[in-house]
């Protein structure tokens, strides 16, 4: 298990500032959403504080960016940089609307795969591990970051796109894939499928199955079940955005509790009806400012 300590607050609040500063610097005046909405919101381009930048600038809503795309087809005013140093592009899945389009430059997506290695830090992969991903190739960011931050600690990287279910099984078992990444559901139904297909999973040797997309990661009666269907393989739950890259990933001391990634962001918890900070126990909805994904945050 990789070390799961933490750095002590002080030094988190440390490290938050002096990215948030930076990001600010690269911003304004390059980033035309940003300098418009900072500019009509009347606050100082500059941050003295993160209690300052939380009670003075304004929050950036999905809503908003998706107007932007409509009036500024097809990618919107949100970047930093010129169009020919973007070379990633990703888009939600439009589950409530039209799909919301990211790009991304090298140095932005870097960042943004670091954030991802450690969620496979956190779950305990090493470079001996070999990692399995159930998804297709397609514009879905999940895959594309966890691809890569597995092959950035060194892990052996097998793509399951354009394969049926029982030909995954396969491929992991024949492989001798220890980790599997999906959806909760898919997990399920790839353990469907090898009862069907008499594929005894057994023979499979993951130890390890990640999981994203839908809630059922941190459900206990689901992720019980997986752990019955995969013979005892831990399910290690995390979450993730489009708009944000990875954001959490599971306690390695506690199920089903997660960790925010915090030196990648500066996070708020708020109420929803009034934007206000929530207080200490009190639910509340979570904002996040990205820190170093400076090409379009």
């Amino acid at each position: 298990m990789a070390d799961d300590s933490f750095p002590a607050r002080p030094a988190i609040a440390a490290s938050q500032l002096i990215q948030l500063r930076r990001l600010f610097t690269a911003l304004l005046p390059a980033n035309p959403f940003y300098t418009k909405k900072i500019s009509q919101a009347g606050v100082p381009a500059a941050v003295a504080s993160l209690r300052e930048f939380s009670e003075k600038f304004p929050f950036t809503t999905k809503q908003e960016i998706d107007q932007d795309q409509r009036t500024h087809p097809p990618y919107g005013t949100n970047l930093t940089f010129p169009l020919d140093r973007y070379t990633r592009f990703h888009q939600t899945s439009g589950t409530t609307g039209a799909p919301l389009r990211w790009l991304d430059t090298p140095e932005s997506w870097s960042w943004m795969v670091e954030s991802w290695t450690e969620v496979f830090r956190a779950a305990g992969a090493t470079a001996s591990d070999r990692v399995f991903l159930a998804f297709s190739f397609g514009p879905f960011i999940g895959f594309w970051l966890a691809f890569e931050a597995a092959q950035r600690i060194g892990c052996l990287c097998i793509p399951g796109g354009g394969l049926s279910s029982a030909a995954r099984l396969r491929v992991m078992i024949d492989n001798g894939a220890t980790i599997l990444c999906c959806t909760p559901t898919y997990a399920l139904r790839l353990a469907e499928v090898a009862a069907e297909e008499k594929i005894d999973l057994r023979a499979a040797h993951v130890k390890t199955i990640i999981v994203a997309g839908e809630p059922g990661g941190s459900i206990p009666a689901l992720r019980t079940r997986l752990q019955e269907l995969w013979h005892g393989a831990r399910v290690f739950d995390h979450h993730g955005m489009t708009e944000t890259g990875p954001v959490t990933h599971e306690c390695p001391r506690q199920s089903g509790m997660l960790h925010l990634i915090e030196p990648a962001y500066f996070a708020e918890v708020v109420e929803p009806a009034s934007g206000k900070p929530a207080a200490f126990g009190q639910i509340g909805e979570l904002v996040l400012t990205t820190l170093g994904r400076v090409g379009s945050p």
